[in-house]
């Protein structure tokens, strides 16, 4: 009898800690491995948008004026270009064989949102694009997200949204904050956007990388 009564007061509560489990894993699983939910691709401003949304508190968004870069022309320098995340530095660096062309304060995933380890190469480049992720209280909607380079590998295809980019809504650069993304600050973004590879064709706001021109290697630590 005492044992029928145990069974009838510890199946609920553990029925129960299994849904919590499943609730937890999904949100998790949700954004580890799927950082925005909504992406653009078009890699244009979209001049009517004034203001978004992260973590519940409305921010505005910045009038970015985008320079126009010349072409560089492939296969100009021998030396590999990579670029290298440190994620318990908080630190992103740029190299161009062994000279050193970037290094700048970053913001890699929060606990629950981390950014993915591995080598990785940038797919696709552009200059501006809708972010859109998270749920409740890290609920965002940020418009005209600059200077963006998505990255994938085997493991991490690129529709899961990956990327390395600006960030206009904090400015807390050299902490965790994102929800898998590397932010960074929009300056080093910006210098970063138009040395890493593919090369952007004139007048192009957007491009994806081809095997004559591929993305620089990227390598998450």
């Amino acid at each position: 009898m005492n044992s029928k009564r145990f069974l009838l007061l510890f199946l609920p509560l553990l029925f129960f800690a299994f849904a919590l489990v499943a609730l937890w894993q999904n949100n998790e699983l949700k954004y580890q491995y799927g950082c925005c939910k909504e992406i653009s691709y078009e890699g244009r401003l979209d001049l009517a948008q004034k203001e978004g949304l992260f973590e519940g508190k409305k921010v505005t968004v910045p009038d970015i004026v985008f320079k126009e870069e010349k072409n560089r022309v492939l296969g100009a320098s021998n030396a590999e270009k990579r670029i290298e995340v440190s994620l318990s530095e908080q630190k992103l660096r740029a190299w161009e064989g062994d000279t050193l062309f970037l290094e700048t304060p970053v913001s890699t995933g929060l606990r629950f949102w981390p950014t993915p380890k591995g080598e990785f190469r940038i797919w696709i480049k552009l200059r501006a694009t809708k972010m859109e992720g998270g749920f409740g209280r890290y609920y965002y909607n940020l418009p005209n997200v600059p200077y963006v380079m998505y990255f994938e590998n085997d493991q991490i295809p690129g529709w899961k949204g990956y990327g390395i980019h600006g960030a206009y809504w904090h400015n807390d650069f050299g902490t965790p904050r994102s929800h898998g993304c590397v932010n960074l600050p929009i300056p080093a973004a910006e210098k970063l956007y138009y040395w890493a590879n593919p090369i952007l064709p004139e007048g192009k706001t957007s491009v994806r990388a081809t095997a004559e021109n591929p993305g620089t290697r990227i390598i998450i630590y």
